[in-house]
């Protein structure tokens, strides 16, 4: 699938996952852009991550003082590792850009693995 179509399909099932958050989760979320790439950058990778990696946040976490890092919060997702990851299919694809979504937001809720994981979003 091209990568513009696996954008496109990314885009939409994270805009229908922010609608079914609760309120106050909805509304912390907007504050955090997501963008959609195919695949991690070197930069990533120089920091020590797995090339095949599915998502990440960067950045402050919600609610925390400016200043503690420079970088504005921002979650990638990364859609062909996504893609791959499904195996292509589309609706495997979705389920895994929607989990991706939430286990990046939980982090920037400032919730660690643990507890990402505890709400079920690993």
């Amino acid at each position: 699938m091209k990568g513009s179509r696996l954008i496109s399909i990314a885009s939409a099932e994270v805009a229908a996952t922010q609608r079914r958050l609760p309120a106050d989760i909805r509304e912390a979320a907007r504050h955090v852009p997501v963008h959609f790439e195919p695949v991690p950058g070197a930069d990533v990778l120089a920091d020590g991550f797995e090339p095949d990696l599915l998502g990440l946040f960067t950045g402050s976490p919600f609610g925390s003082h400016p200043g503690e890092d420079p970088m504005p919060p921002q979650i990638h997702l990364y859609t062909a590792n996504l893609w791959d990851y499904a195996e292509g299919d589309e609706a495997a694809y979705r389920e895994e850009v929607r989990l991706t979504y939430l286990h990046e937001l939980g982090h920037f809720l400032g919730w660690d693995e643990d507890q990402v994981a505890a709400r079920g979003l690993d």
